[in-house]
């Protein structure tokens, strides 16, 4: 076998292969031998219909399939010889198989870029704030005790308020023309600031129940329903009911309540716990995100569209992973999925990119993870599930996901690395 290898790119190879006349017979011998073992036709007993009769009646088949396998084992052969990374499915293209002739093929086919890193040593970095103020705690308990409050009808006044939970009526138009979903009854909304789509009207505040009221609001460029972005719609609502939200004191019994603390001194502690750990693992997203972009600058690369369409697949299955635990079925939220592969492009070009930028700064650093750092995470990762080691363990046994860890953790020493000689403002 000969095989050409023609760089067309730094993300494309060529590949011209020629496959030995002999090999090719012999493929045909045995793809002919089967066939005769199965076919029937009259005048011949099965397994001993003549090879010319065969191929009168299924040279075409046979020949389509003899490339296809023939194709396949050249085309692998010639990929591990010559260490061609291939990313993804070759483009084949060829010009059949001539009687006593080789057999001549070329595949084309995305490939890893080589990527060598340069000037990665003190870039510009901002820092990111990852403390959590006393004002996010106290929202984030209030959020908690509005959650588990009940809502009971106001009958010690019949005029709206601000902050009272109210069912409209309402009926809208743009330009004096109803639109899809311009009317229902029986809504409810909040009188408080925000966006009318989001039910906040505070122009209900001063309504008195029974009367009605026209509110403007302007759509978003970007509203779902493409016949009235950017319009204006004339809302007339009719106040029919007005609600509060009865709440609990905060005190040791609501802690108790929440489940996760006996006191308001602990619920506070572990609500500052959390909303640190929030913050911090996503100033790490933010700052590698930033490392990305600036080693970018200072080493630009194309990346193969196969890698990025795998990123892709993995950002949405990571959010309908997401949108599962929350008890989401996204199969019932008629969502565009081309519309969000294109919104994801971006941010899985970046990944990509700089998957294979500390791949390269660890390679040149020698940056490895030892067994230690991958045992002593797999500790980690139990004691955060609440889990033994040996039953997370056993998720890490396997060949794939153990490197999947190793790779992982190389990367977060690389980046720790490249943080430590950057240059903060």
């Amino acid at each position: 076998m000969k095989v050409q290898v023609e760089e067309l790119s730094p993300i494309e190879k060529k590949l011209s292969i020629e496959v030995d006349n002999a090999r090719v017979a012999e493929e045909l011998n045995r793809a002919y031998a089967a066939l005769s073992g199965q076919v029937k036709l009259p005048g011949f007993r099965q397994g001993k219909v003549p090879r010319r009769i065969l191929e009168q009646r299924y040279r075409e088949q046979v020949e389509d399939d003899v490339i296809q396998r023939v194709v396949q084992k050249a085309y692998l052969e010639a990929v591990r010889e010559h260490k061609v990374e291939a990313v993804a499915s070759p483009q084949v293209t060829n010009s059949g198989i001539k009687p006593n002739a080789p057999f001549n093929f070329e595949a084309r086919v995305e490939v890893k870029p080589r990527v060598e890193a340069k000037d990665f040593e003190g870039v510009s970095l901002t820092k990111i704030d990852a403390s959590i103020s006393d004002e996010a705690v106290n929202e984030q308990i209030e959020r908690m005790r509005q959650n588990v409050g009940r809502v009971e009808p106001i009958t010690d006044r019949d005029v709206a308020a601000s902050g009272d939970q109210v069912t409209i009526d309402f009926e809208a138009k743009v330009g004096g023309n109803p639109f899809p979903g311009s009317k229902a009854d029986g809504i409810g909304v909040r009188v408080q600031a925000g966006e009318l789509i989001e039910g906040n009207i505070p122009q209900l505040e001063g309504v008195k129940v029974g009367e009605s009221k026209d509110v403007e609001y302007t759509f978003g460029q970007d509203y779902q329903v493409e016949d009235i972005r950017g319009k204006t719609a004339t809302f007339h609502i009719t106040v029919k009911e007005l609600k509060k939200s009865v709440v609990p004191e905060l005190d040791d019994a609501f802690a108790k309540e929440s489940g996760v603390a006996q006191t308001m001194d602990e619920l506070r502690a572990k609500i500052r716990s959390d909303l640190e750990k929030g913050k911090k693992n996503q100033a790490q997203v933010d700052e590698r995100d930033a490392l990305i972009k600036a080693l970018l600058e200072k080493n630009p690369f194309e990346v193969p569209r196969a890698m990025v369409e795998r990123a892709i697949d993995s950002m949405m299955e990571g959010a309908f992973r997401q949108m599962q635990r929350q008890g989401i079925d996204p199969r019932q939220l008629n969502l565009d999925f081309n519309r969000l592969r294109e919104e994801m492009r971006e941010k899985a070009v970046l990944e990509v990119k700089g998957t294979l930028l500390f791949e390269a700064i660890a390679q040149q650093q020698n940056i490895q993870a030892s067994d230690e750092d991958v045992k002593k995470r797999i500790e980690d990762l139990a004691i955060e599930a609440n889990q033994p080691v040996a039953q997370v363990e056993k998720y890490f046994k396997g060949p794939d996901e153990r490197l999947g860890l190793s790779l992982r953790l190389r990367e977060e020493k690389t980046i720790e690395f490249l943080k430590g000689r950057a240059k903060y403002s």
